[in-house]
């Protein structure tokens, strides 16, 4: 029996994952969270052997991949299945770094979603092709693929940070963040910052603001 743990805090999504997996018989729900500390604290407490966890909480400031890295790191830590509405390069590197075994949209069909569950209980990865061909894209052409930091960068000047502000919330000095800029905006093509956050965008690195 596959035990799971659902992380989602839209409680329509929640009562029909319990649904969709109640009529599973070789998965049993073990508990269901609406936020990321709540999933941690049942990852270590049920002992389940995958989280199921949406990536973006309302009214948490912890994202569901720190939620992930923090899962990954408990003694016997259970795999990780990202479900989410989101597929920027930015959560799904972010998702992958934390340790997520799988990443699906949440408009996979069923037994694609129970499929992922088994896969991700037998240690294996479970993709959705969008994200499959993502990744594939970003090892083919690493000519227009930013780094986790330079993503992490462009997401705090998308939010309207400074460069003294996003050096604050990095912990890296400024003339760090304007090299990274300087990075940025040579593998885009670009020459401002509302430029490059315009062109992250388009790429789907970012999230459309």
């Amino acid at each position: 029996m596959i035990r799971l743990v659902v992380a989602d805090d839209h409680p329509v999504v929640r009562a029909g994952l319990l649904a969709l997996f109640g009529s599973e018989p070789d998965i049993e729900v073990v508990a269901d969270v609406a936020g990321p500390d709540e999933a941690v604290a049942a990852a270590e407490r049920r002992n389940p052997d995958v989280v199921l966890m949406d990536l973006q909480f309302r009214a948490h400031a912890t994202t569901g991949a720190d939620a992930t890295r923090r899962i990954r790191a408990l003694d016997a830590a259970p795999y990780v299945l990202v479900l989410t509405n989101y597929d920027s390069d930015a959560d799904i590197l972010a998702a992958v770094e934390a340790g997520a075994s799988g990443y699906l949209l949440k408009d996979a069909p069923p037994h694609e979603l129970t499929a992922a569950v088994r896969a991700a209980a037998a240690g294996e990865s479970a993709l959705a092709p969008v994200i499959a061909t993502r990744l594939l894209d970003r090892m083919r052409a690493p000519q227009v693929s930013l780094s986790s930091r330079e993503i992490q960068v462009l997401e705090l000047v998308a939010a309207g940070r400074s460069n003294t502000e996003v050096a604050s919330d990095l912990f890296v000095s400024e003339t760090t963040v304007k090299s990274h800029l300087a990075h940025i905006y040579s593998k885009l093509d670009v020459s401002s910052r509302t430029a490059a956050v315009s062109a992250a965008r388009r790429r789907g690195i970012l999230r459309q603001g």
